[in-house]
């Protein structure tokens, strides 16, 4: 049965893919006639890495840089000066990761403080660097540090990183922490349970939301709501909780390795917040980065939402909040893709564009570039989308920007729906687990035909639902710009939750139907041979270690070995990220690492190596400080690349092996 349904998995995928792919590749071309993406000119001379953006009092544009450095653009808009005047005001900073502007200062957080930084002179140039609240550092790699975040009272938040030791861990204290800092330097401890929190934003009811990124006990990256004493997930920060002005009670001995369901875990204990809004991880994003509000209507029909940029896949997404039961949660959908890097940074122009601050050195990107400035602007024509979906005690309601065609909207074969969750677990990252197909039993169309009703058997609290829509049109008789978006549903209206076992579900999981649900290594075992063959009763002729490096590299990108050698590659991931080491045929490197992408919420179950001919051998998807070992028999003499699969990785991870003929190559 399962090597059926391994099979049928198989054959759906390859007849499909191109068609993903051609899909995915036009994203950015349609989105372009309504939100088009303009280059802010940067000097040769100047290396804008992007850390973070601040509007000054003036419209100039304030930019700090991870090298260290701030920069004021004048005129970035491009309306009075044919090329942007770029004067640097400071630099020596030690990895500024944010900026803020306010009272003709500039703020920012270096690694290990807090600084207001003033022209006192007036001449341009910083000259006063005012240290307002310091903390230690250990000297680890992954120290990042982040803000502030002004909130409405002038008060500021800051964002700690994690350290990194093969997991995350807080070396130094308030490690893992949001910390609120006063202007005279008084520090408050907020809530933890941080991972690795690259932004954070208010909404336009002054309420705090950060973003996370993928990692040990987080499961995928996401945007949740904090409040004074929240834990949002991730127990290193814990190690703090004793301290006499910590908010928290939560003790680090709390949490076994692997707990179940991050829900289940929140019903027992009121301070742990579940994430406002999922992002599933290689399907809309890999690494959340800035979150920004949608102030007006100058910027098309979402006012009140939220952008989300994502570093890894150079976009940026879309989140529509609404409180259940006293909670925010929401929807997240697709809404520009094509910029050129890494987005780290967003900032409203005066003009209502939206400035896109990128980096991408040793953080990889679909965007080629090393690091850029680029404008979004609205062109005041209307995409046909979902505005928002609402969820329901027995469905969701989901509007759109435009009125739909009622016939096609009235019939259930449009409407497609899926749920499923990630496990709560030391385990760096998670793949997608418990998946349901959901039922539509019942659609039912508003008489302005902008919203429809969708009846949904089946709901489940604390699961992500996937909703596709196919075949939907406006009365223009336009399709849908993004036919996709994923709702988290922390809490059903009127309690109308169907309740299930999650832990029998969890046990089901480990042997559902698929083979590779275990140990994610690709769909074809007969390319991940991790035991040595029998008949090899001399061993191996040519073994090759492969370690990582840090910006992700193999450690060896190049090496040979003998045709029709008896090969054991040792692939030992030393990085702090998940990767595999994937060998393809020549000149598909590329074509694999697209095909990866684009697996959807079956990727993780398959490793990130898609089930294509052009695949010749693979590792499994590693852990952290984590190796394993596959035999194979050497190809024919030729180059065959090798990458690591990853969604996003495959950009600047990858090698080369090279088969000699074996009268001629060195053994």
């Amino acid at each position: 049965m399962k090597t059926k349904f391994h099979h049928l998995l198989l054959l759906i995928f390859i007849s499909f893919a191109p068609l993903i792919l051609k899909a995915q590749q036009g994203d950015a071309a349609r989105e372009s006639k309504y939100y088009g993406i303009k280059n802010v000119p940067i000097p040769d001379s100047v290396m804008l890495e992007v850390g973070g953006l601040a509007f000054t009092h003036d419209d100039k544009l304030g930019v700090a840089t991870r090298r260290g450095e701030i920069w004021v653009i004048e005129d970035p808009y491009g309306k009075k000066l044919k090329t942007p005047k770029y004067t640097r005001f400071a630099t020596g900073l030690h990895e500024p990761l944010y900026l803020a502007y306010r009272n003709n200062a500039f703020y920012t957080t270096q690694r290990s403080e807090l600084t207001k930084i003033t022209d006192t002179d007036q001449d341009g140039k910083a000259d006063l660097f005012k240290t307002i609240y310091a903390w230690p550092l250990s000297g680890n790699y992954h120290e990042y540090s982040y803000g502030p975040l002004f909130l409405p009272n002038g008060d500021m938040l800051v964002n700690l990183n994690l350290s990194w030791v093969g997991r995350g861990a807080s070396l130094t204290k308030w490690r893992g922490w949001m910390l609120q800092i006063t202007e005279k330097g008084e520090m408050t401890p907020f809530a933890t349970g941080l991972r690795s929190p690259a932004g954070f934003g208010l909404n336009t009811a002054g309420d705090i939301f950060y973003a996370e990124n993928q990692g040990d006990w987080i499961g995928s990256g996401r945007i949740t709501e904090l409040k004074l004493g929240d834990f949002a997930g991730n127990p290193a920060g814990l190690r703090w909780s004793g301290e006499p002005n910590s908010p928290l009670q939560l003790k680090p001995d709390m949490f076994a390795d692997s707990i179940g369901l991050m829900y289940d875990f929140a019903q027992k204990h009121n301070k742990v917040k579940l994430p406002t809004v999922w992002f599933p991880h290689t399907i809309m994003g890999i690494s959340t980065s800035a979150i920004l509000n949608i102030d007006n209507d100058a910027f098309g029909p979402f006012k009140g939402q939220m952008l989300v940029g994502d570093q890894g896949h150079s976009k940026i997404m879309r989140v529509f909040l609404e409180k259940v039961n006293g909670e925010y949660q929401g929807a997240c959908f697709p809404f520009r893709e094509g910029f050129s890097s890494g987005i780290l940074r967003m900032a409203w122009g005066s003009d209502n564009s939206l400035f896109v601050g990128m980096t991408s050195r040793g953080w990889a990107s679909t965007g080629k570039d090393l690091y850029g400035l680029q404008r979004l602007t609205y062109n005041g024509k209307t995409p046909f989308e979902m505005k928002a979906v609402r969820a329901q005690k027995d469905g969701f309601e989901i509007e759109f920007t435009q009125p739909i065609n009622k016939k096609q909207a009235a019939s259930l074969t449009n409407y497609q729906l899926n749920s499923f969750t990630y496990a709560y677990h030391r385990t760096y990252g998670s793949p997608i687990i418990n998946t349901l197909s959901l039922p539509v039993s019942k659609a039912v169309v508003s008489p302005d035909g902008k919203k429809v009703k969708i009846m949904v058997n089946g709901l489940r609290a604390g699961y992500i639902h996937e909703l596709k829509i196919k075949g939907l049109q406006n009365l223009a008789g336009e399709e849908l710009l993004h036919p996709v978006a994923y709702y988290t549903l922390n809490n059903i209206p009127g309690g109308g939750a169907n309740h299930h076992d999650h832990a029998a579900m969890l046990a089901a999981q480990k042997t559902s139907s698929t083979p590779n649900d275990n140990s994610p290594c690709g769909p074809d075992a007969s390319k991940n041979i991790t035991v040595q063959p029998a008949n090899w009763t001399n061993g191996p002729e040519v073994t090759i270690n492969i370690g990582t490096k840090p910006g992700l590299k193999f450690a060896i990108e190049n090496f040979e070995v003998p045709e029709g050698s008896r090969v054991k590659l040792v692939f030992n991931n030393t990085d702090d990220m998940l990767h595999n080491l994937v060998i393809v045929k020549k000149g598909k490197a590329e074509a694999v690492g697209k095909m990866a992408m684009e697996l959807g919420i079956n990727g993780s179950k398959l490793g990130y190596v898609p089930p294509s001919p052009d695949v010749l051998f693979n590792t499994c998807l590693l852990q952290p400080e984590s190796s394993q070992s596959i035999y194979f028999t050497a190809p024919k003499a030729g180059d065959y690349p090798y990458v690591c699969t990853f969604p996003g990785h495959y950009f600047v991870m990858k090698g080369n092996m090279k088969v000699v003929p074996s009268a001629t190559g060195k053994k």
